[in-house]
């Protein structure tokens, strides 16, 4: 009985697994395949769509999607480790709840809504430089769209949410007596948060990390929009080599190295995990 219960379990996973296998091959055949001009055929395989990457558009596709995943995941734990503290710790219920819809509420309006969102903020007519005028800060507007930096806020943004339900059931998971104890011995608020409270949340933090980089590197919609293809990372050069200029083979290439430098990269993080738990104590 238990058998039949855990294959019918297992087996939507083996087929979803499966599934992802094959259009990971799928993919990684047509990176080996030449591009025909005029065709949505594919030519013999070739090593030539690799060799193209080394051009300075695509290494600048790297650097600014490495960028980009680095300085969210920063600014993202450094935004949201006090929400999820506050959520947690707070024992006004009023106050807890106003932290709960303020923190989860945008996972429930989609990325494409909470992007749109910051086009109406960060446009030359929009909230932000409206005020700025209105107050006689400038006399005119800021370029804030179509910049590295309005990216980098709308990419915080959407991964904010995900990295406070993170952090919040690290610190969940916190026994409180660990920090009466140190405060019993002589520490203040300060000195027991950073010895006690911060290593003991190290699990939640390296588990924010890992999925606010890997999410970011990944993210098309947000660079797209808000970028406008004046701030090019790899998604958005996949998009227009395979949609703009049906060069699918190129395009399959730019993802084969994307995922492997993603996977080299978690691989580091995970290094770097192995080595902090020590510090939390997991």
């Amino acid at each position: 009985m238990r058998s039949d219960l855990r294959a019918w379990l297992v087996s939507p996973a083996v087929l979803v697994a499966l599934g992802i296998a094959v259009s990971l091959l799928a993919v990684l055949q047509f990176s080996l395949r030449a591009f025909v001009p005029g065709s949505l055929d594919v030519g013999g395989f070739t090593l030539d769509n690799f060799r193209g990457l080394t051009k300075p558009i695509y290494l600048t596709a790297f650097a600014n999607t490495l960028l980009l995943s680095v300085e969210t995941t920063v600014f993202s734990l450094l935004a949201a480790y006090p929400l999820a503290y506050a959520l947690v710790r707070v024992r006004r219920r009023a106050l807890k709840s106003f932290i709960l819809v303020v923190s989860i509420t945008p996972l429930f309006l989609g990325e494409i809504v909470r992007t749109y969102s910051w086009i109406a903020v960060l446009g030359s007519n929009g909230f932000i430089n409206g005020v700025l005028r209105q107050l006689g800060l400038i006399d005119w507007p800021l370029e804030l769209m179509f910049t590295h930096l309005g990216v980098l806020v709308a990419l915080v943004h959407v991964t904010i949410p995900v990295v406070v339900l993170m952090l919040a059931t690290a610190i969940s998971h916190i026994d409180r007596d660990y920090e009466k104890a140190a405060q019993s011995l002589g520490a203040g608020p300060v000195r027991t948060f950073l010895t006690v409270t911060l290593p003991l949340s190290m699990p939640g933090i390296l588990a924010s990390i890992t999925t606010s980089f890997a999410w970011t590197f990944s993210a098309f919609a947000t660079p797209q929009m808000i970028g406008g293809g004046r701030v090019p990372t790899v998604s958005t050069l996949v998009y227009q080599l395979g949609f703009s200029s049906m060069n699918f083979p190129l395009a399959a290439s730019l993802s084969v190295v994307g995922l492997a430098l993603t996977a080299a990269a978690l691989l580091a993080l995970g290094q770097l995990t192995r080595r902090l738990k020590v510090v939390g104590g997991h």
